[in-house]
């Protein structure tokens, strides 16, 4: 059987008031939070407190900014002391710190002054490496290093190159009359006219004779020996250089010209000579550059094969000489008698003159164009020479040579122009043909391959 649910028990009832609608019953409100404190309340205008020493007043402007900052002073009692003055005073004393210097002029109401800064001494600008350095001076970019090494010596000491055998074949004319000047001379010895042109011939030896070198660099060409000091700056140079060239540098002699001139010589078959300017004046790379060249003449041949030329063509030229001083004195005398007997001195030498070129082929009018040949040979000679130096490393060194001889040669055309009241002496185009030396621009042109970096292969 089920049983029935268990009976709960009626809820209390409540009293309420009469005469009044039953209200509901009012639970605790919830409490509010706390007040929590305001942040206390400032014055508006607060005044500054009042310091023991009058602050200074600054005008507007900034005042200037000294050479050097000024140092920070560490937190500490002691500030540091100044050399030579009175340290300042502490910033707690009443008195304000005296510095060393006088107080600073402030600008006034007018324009802003800039700030004086300290001057810095003036720099000079940097010159040339060349003018930098002294000319004997280890850091100069045309020292070289002669240090003594091993040397390889060359089979061939020297050559004959085809400027030296063209210069030989120039003097062919020139060497034939004076044969025939030697021939005419030696017709007063009788019999013995013939022993005289063999030994004229066989003079042409004594180009390579030493003493007899000796003989024409001092006369002639006013060389002298260099002196000690000299000899230990010239050869250690023209041992490095003989020894790039794989030459025997001892089968040469080294000479000193006194001159202030940019100049070198290579004569007879053994002879060097500097000048005594390029000796102290040109660094040993230069020098190195300039001996090089001279000595590129005696291994092409071209100094031996002049100065032979020279010595057969003398007799010619000597008798050249002759006939020219007799006509000039004929022909002044032929005055006196009137314009009859100029006439008849100019028709008598020109019969002699006409007879000759007819006896002797025409020769004697070749010997009119062989100095413009000479010349020539002798321009073509000197770009060898130079390309002899280059090939040895001597490029740089020798394109500044030539820089310094083409700044000589305009300051001797300036001279030249001041003498003749500023207008310039113009060269003639005959002039520049009997040139034996190429122009600078032409041989600094030749030198150009030898210049420009080798590109690696």
């Amino acid at each position: 059987m089920t049983q029935p649910p268990p009976e709960y028990p009626e809820p209390p009832e409540y009293p309420t008031q009469t005469g009044q609608p039953s209200v509901p019953p009012q639970y605790p409100q919830q409490q509010q939070p706390p007040a929590y404190p305001q942040p206390p309340t400032y014055p508006q205008q607060q005044q500054p407190p009042t310091y023991p020493q009058q602050q200074p007043s600054y005008p507007q402007q900034q005042p200037p900014a000294y050479p050097q900052p000024q140092p920070s002073y560490p937190q500490q009692q002691q500030p540091p002391a100044y050399p030579g003055q009175q340290p300042p005073a502490h910033p707690g004393l009443s008195q304000p710190p005296t510095y060393p210097q006088a107080a600073p002029t402030y600008p006034g109401a007018g324009a802003p002054i800039p700030p004086q800064y300290a001057q810095s001494p003036p720099q000079t600008p940097p010159s040339a490496p060349e003018a930098a350095a002294a000319a004997d001076d280890p850091a100069h970019p045309h020292h070289i290093s002669t240090e003594a090494r091993r040397v390889h010596l060359s089979n061939q000491q020297r050559r004959t190159d085809a400027t030296a055998v063209g210069n030989l074949l120039l003097y062919l004319p020139n060497f034939l009359c004076s044969l025939c000047v030697v021939g005419l001379v030696s017709a007063i010895f009788g019999d013995l006219a013939f022993v005289v042109i063999l030994l004229w011939i066989a003079s042409g030896a004594l180009v390579f004779h030493r003493p007899t070198e000796s003989a024409l660099a001092r006369r002639l060409l006013h060389l002298r020996h260099p002196t000690p000091q000299e000899r230990a700056k010239i050869e250690p140079v023209w041992r490095e250089v003989t020894a790039r060239a794989g030459v025997e540098g001892r089968n040469y002699e080294l000479w000193v010209e006194d001159s202030d001139g940019l100049n070198a010589v290579a004569a007879a078959g053994h002879i060097v000579g500097v000048t005594r300017f390029a000796m102290n004046e040109l660094p040993n790379g230069e020098l190195a550059a300039v001996m090089a060249h001279e000595l590129g003449h005696h291994v092409g041949g071209h100094a031996w094969s002049g100065l032979l030329g020279y010595w057969y063509a003398l007799p010619g030229r000597l008798a050249w000489r002759f006939l020219k001083a007799f006509s000039t004195f004929v022909f002044r005398v032929s005055k006196a008698f009137g314009c009859f007997g100029v006439v008849f001195v100019v028709l008598f030498i020109g019969g002699i003159a006409m007879a000759t070129i007819s006896t002797l082929y025409g020769l004697p009018l070749l010997i009119l164009g062989v100095p413009y040949a000479l010349a020539a040979v002798g321009r073509r000679a000197e770009l060898r020479a130079d390309e002899h130096a280059a090939a040895l490393g001597f490029a740089p060194m020798l394109a500044a040579v030539l820089g310094k001889l083409h700044q000589q040669e305009q300051q001797a055309e300036a001279q030249a122009t001041a003498q003749n009241g500023g207008v310039p002496a113009e060269e003639s185009a005959l002039s520049k043909l009997l040139s034996s030396h190429p122009d600078y621009y032409t041989r600094l042109h030749h030198l150009q391959p030898y210049l420009q970096p080798q590109r690696p292969r």
